[in-house]
């Protein structure tokens, strides 16, 4: 994406930028950025901005500090009585006089819909989606897609519209986003369409971004037929067209720039928005609309000289005028600061462009509504961890390992999946690897499984990693075979061909629990003993432990399970490695604690064990903390 400043040519108006103005109007923007706000705590005031001066109903070439107010009333009384003061004639702005002009005007946002309307293509399910037509909140009315663009922290493609449209006052992070609205369709499972990622409601704009889900995309502007290849700013007599879901193509001249208007937003109420203004073009007939309710999130190009879009994208749309003014006008919030604010670009990221602040970050304990800690060490276990920059976690792509320097194994693993931005990718051509990051003593290589039964089985499942961007999901890929998340496995533990159901109890809670947004925490690892089995000088662990977290929208709670796998003796010929049947449990988190030695205090509350009749093959000190599991079917209860 290229930012630039544009530069205004003769548009249909007539009117061209003085090179002499450049430093008038930057003293005026830093006049309004440090004033504006005061000016706007009148409650008469609605919108502060810079603008060609008004007289006699007709526009001069005097540049001015604009001010709109909901009433327009002379020196007097009636200023007192509706608690506003008079706008003086002329302000200092840095040593210069610049003249005031005062304009009757008031806003409301291009969203709430009334009556009904005709259906159009604009306001149907559509796949591709595409920017110009209705998009949403799940419990809103109806808005515009206006871009489609990219989110520079991972690439993913996204939906951008207002706040207002997107998220709304009762709205959070994650909610759905349907196209078309309610208000065209209100058909919200079919018309799923992605989920709300990012939203900023304030000085920078009212904007919001969701991330595409099931459906596919044209980037292509409904009727403009072109895609925004770069971000200018707009100027005064700049013309410019949008592509709205009401109004559909339609054309108006920027009248005031570098404004900053007070708008009433429902369950919020008064927010300070800057943005510039929009007006018809002459000769427009006064009944002919440039915005309506239902237009919010279009997105304005600046037009070339004969009156076409060109792919210069100048502000993102989101109020007019209210519906007892005659006076036609829009506000768009400026694009250059939506972009800045939501982290996003108008065309695909290159892998070496991506933001690596999600993919370094390791496991993330807060990725569900409730957070789930890694459990705490012991000191004994502290001691024996490898350091990583001074912190016992070394970070990876969705997932971080806690490893035993004793033991060349790691002690716990914690990863987290998101079921709905699974990808499909090979593991061909990815073989193990040692991780640079940890000195080779304290890592098993390959040396370890030459030659035997032992499988080298990923602890945190490469299938569970390999999510979110196509960049991000590779290098999860990739960072799944690095031996520290390596354990020795009997291959009918480790493969599922071969019955092995201990890889599929996130399979089985994804499928027999309604799991908000498919979102779930996981962590695992080995459980130590003393009198583990030695193989080629490294003890073999016996058993090994998985704890499981998500929540349940069938009852709205956050729940946790744990799990015990445990096969009971190794034969002699430890060459050979041939195990007994192994078993798995579901246990207590009190009983996980004492198996491990780890601490899951802050999660018990939340564990879902219930007691059940233990077979003679596990031996278990108290038959109240562990159940055994014998097939798919015992693994939700």
């Amino acid at each position: 994406m290229a930012t630039r400043k544009h530069k205004t040519t003769p548009t249909r108006r007539g009117t061209q930028r003085k090179g002499g103005d450049a430093d008038l109007m930057d003293k005026l923007r830093r006049y309004i950025r440090s004033n504006g706000g005061q000016f706007l705590e009148d409650p008469n005031i609605t919108s502060i901005g810079i603008g060609y001066k008004i007289k006699d109903g007709k526009r001069t070439n005097q540049i001015s500090l604009q001010f709109t107010v909901a009433s327009k009333v002379e020196e007097g009384s009636a200023l007192e009585s509706m608690d506003t003061e008079l706008i003086p004639k002329t302000l200092e702005v840095e040593g210069v006089e610049i003249p005031t002009d005062v304009i009757q005007r008031k806003f409301e946002l291009s969203y709430e819909i009334v009556g009904t309307e005709e259906i159009s293509d604009r306001k149907k399910r559509l796949d591709p989606i595409l920017p110009g037509v209705s998009v949403c909140h799940h419990s809103g009315s109806a808005g515009t897609l206006g871009l489609v663009v990219f989110d520079r922290q991972n690439g993913d493609p996204c939906i951008l519209s207002n706040w207002h449209v997107l998220h709304r006052a009762t709205g959070k992070i994650g909610d759905q986003v349907v196209q078309p609205g309610p208000h065209d369709d209100n058909n919200l499972h079919l018309n799923h369409a992605g989920k709300l990622v990012r939203s900023h409601l304030g000085a920078a704009g009212d904007c919001a971004i969701a991330r595409i889900e099931n459906r596919d995309f044209d980037r292509n502007i409904l009727e403009l037929n072109l895609i925004p290849k770069q971000v200018a700013r707009a100027d005064l007599g700049d013309t410019v067209i949008k592509s709205g879901r009401t109004t559909s193509v339609t054309k108006g001249v920027v009248r005031r720039v570098d404004v900053l208007a007070s708008i009433t937003y429902p369950g919020v109420g008064s927010q300070q928005v800057g943005c510039f203004e929009i007006g018809p073009e002459e000769g427009t007939p006064p009944s002919l609309e440039i915005s309506m309710g239902g237009d919010s999130g279009s997105a304005w190009l600046i037009a070339n000289e004969n009156g076409t879009p060109s792919e210069i994208l100048a502000g993102l749309h989101f109020a007019g005028e209210t519906s007892d003014n005659p006076d036609e006008h829009a506000l768009a919030c400026y694009a250059h600061s939506v972009f800045k604010k939501l982290e996003i670009s108008l065309e695909p990221l290159a892998e070496e462009d991506l933001q690596d602040s999600e993919v370094a970050a390791g496991y993330n304990p807060d990725f569900l509504s409730t957070a789930v800690q890694i459990p705490s060490l012991s000191s004994v276990q502290i001691k024996d961890a490898f350091q990583l920059d001074g912190k016992p976690l070394i970070p990876y792509t969705h997932f971080s390992v806690i490893l035993s320097k004793s033991r060349r194994l790691a002690r716990v693993v914690a990863w987290n999946i998101d079921g709905d931005r699974v990808r499909r990718l090979s593991r061909r051509g990815l073989g193990f690897l040692l991780d640079p990051r940890v000195p080779r003593e304290f890592q098993n290589g390959n040396e370890l499984y030459r030659n035997n039964n032992l499988d080298r089985g990923h602890l945190a499942r490469r299938a569970d990693l390999i999510w979110g961007s196509q960049s991000e999901a590779k290098r999860a890929n990739r960072e799944s075979f690095f031996y520290t998340n390596i354990a020795p496995q009997h291959e009918s533990f480790n493969q599922s061909s071969k019955g092995g159901i201990w890889g599929e109890l996130e399979n089985a809670v994804l499928t027999e629990v309604d799991v908000e947004d498919l979102r779930v925490s996981v962590m695992g690892g080995p459980i130590f003993r003393e009198d583990d089995p030695v193989h080629r000088g490294v003890k073999i662990p016996r058993e090994f432990w998985k704890l499981i977290a998500y929540t349940d929208t069938a009852d709205g709670k956050f729940k946790v399970r744990a799990y015990q796998l445990t096969q009971r003796d190794l034969l002699t010929d430890l060459e050979a490695l041939e195990l007994d049947p192994f078993r798995i449990f579901q246990i207590s988190l009190d009983r996980l604690e004492e198996e491990t030695g780890l601490a899951v205090d802050s999660l018990k509350e939340a564990d879902t064990f219930t007691s059940g009749v233990l077979t003679e093959a596990f031996e278990l000190e108290r038959v109240s903390q562990a159940r055994e599991v014998l097939g798919l079917e015992d693994l939700i209860v």
